[in-house]
């Protein structure tokens, strides 16, 4: 007998993409029900060729009625609705920022710290991490675990997916009112500056230390699943690119690390597609990664500029990897090894 799922948020960009991967990758659901606001209730979605579900209200759902819960409604939403399911029975794994935290919920990269998996029992709730985070810790995960990672110096190129629908019309249609000269203010909703053909070093809230919380989120979230002695330096910028975030990342170790060995480590590595030839296009760029799975690793070299350095250059499809995919490998893994 299969298990009964519910993706709340399915209208949204990774709520849709999360009922695609159930479908694409044969999740053992005999049941899936999709989930969103009252606004989007009786809508319709189609997951794979020929499946239509009708969209179900958020506000008056019965989580007693499922086992599973992939949720990406957005934080303040997660906040409310994601308590009442877990008391309902149903283990939730969230997408969002709201529990990730917290000391009493897992945040989980299922090729990174699988076992943490079986904390979910403290309140029925795993955490998902930042897609910025989840597709860096893949690609450290084998090198700290070999090398010792001390320190990592990260910059991000980050697409505007990553911002939700909203941030990707706004791209569109600014991009469209250069081109016919049209008052780029007119446009600008979801941004604070211009987003066409430029780039914006914010992404969410300034703290008090001058960082924005989506860098604090990297630093803070890498502690957590891979070390808390790690030391990470995170600048985080926006860029005109519907899907796919890149990062650059200079990075120290404990130990002598050889760039020949770390290419065929990471080479070796779950999750992980190293494309890195020293010749034209031989590299991967966001353009080239969107439905894909894997982490893609290039740009591999050393780094003299420190002791036991090495630099590469890091893509993921940030709806994948980044947040759908990444949730339902959770799930997987839940059902395999704790929902028997």
């Amino acid at each position: 007998m299969g298990y009964r799922v519910a993706v709340v948020g399915a209208t949204g960009n990774v709520g849709w993409e999360m009922l695609q991967l159930l479908d694409e990758r044969e999740f053992p659901a005999d049941q899936i029900h999709a989930v969103a606001s009252s606004r989007s209730a009786g809508q319709q979605v189609t997951v794979g060729e020929d499946r239509v579900l009708t969209i179900e209200d958020l506000d008056t759902f019965d989580f007693s009625r499922v086992d599973i819960v992939l949720s990406s409604p957005g934080a303040s939403v997660s906040k409310e609705f994601a308590p009442r399911a877990a008391e309902a029975g149903a283990v939730v794994v969230d997408n969002t920022s709201h529990f990730r935290m917290d000391p009493d919920v897992p945040l989980v990269v299922p090729e990174v710290n699988p076992e943490a998996i079986a904390g979910y029992t403290k309140k029925n709730i795993i955490a998902n991490p930042n897609c910025s985070t989840i597709q860096m810790v893949v690609a450290l995960k084998p090198l700290h675990d070999k090398y010792g990672l001390t320190r990592c110096v990260v910059s991000t190129y980050q697409s505007v997916s990553g911002s939700g629908k909203e941030a990707m019309d706004e791209l569109f249609e600014q991009t469209r009112g250069i081109y016919t000269n049209q008052p780029v203010h007119e446009t600008r909703n979801k941004f604070t500056k211009q987003i066409a053909f430029n780039c914006i070093p914010h992404i969410d809230a300034f703290m008090d230390d001058g960082s924005t919380k989506e860098e604090w989120k990297m630093v803070a979230e890498t502690k957590k699943i891979m070390d808390p002695q790690i030391r990470v330096a995170a600048t985080c910028v926006r860029l005109p690119i519907f899907i796919g975030h890149g990062e650059s990342l200079n990075l120290e170790f404990d130990k002598p690390v050889d760039e020949n060995d770390a290419r065929e480590l990471l080479r070796e590595s779950e999750g992980i597609s190293v494309v890195d030839h020293r010749v034209d296009e031989g590299y991967v760029t966001p353009a080239e990664v969107p439905g894909e799975d894997p982490v893609f690793i290039s740009r591999i070299r050393q780094d003299s500029t420190v002791e036991n350095g090495l630099a590469m250059w890091v893509v993921a499809d940030n709806l994948r990897k980044g947040a759908a995919l990444n949730t339902v490998q959770i799930a997987e893994r839940l059902v395999q090894d704790y929902l028997k």
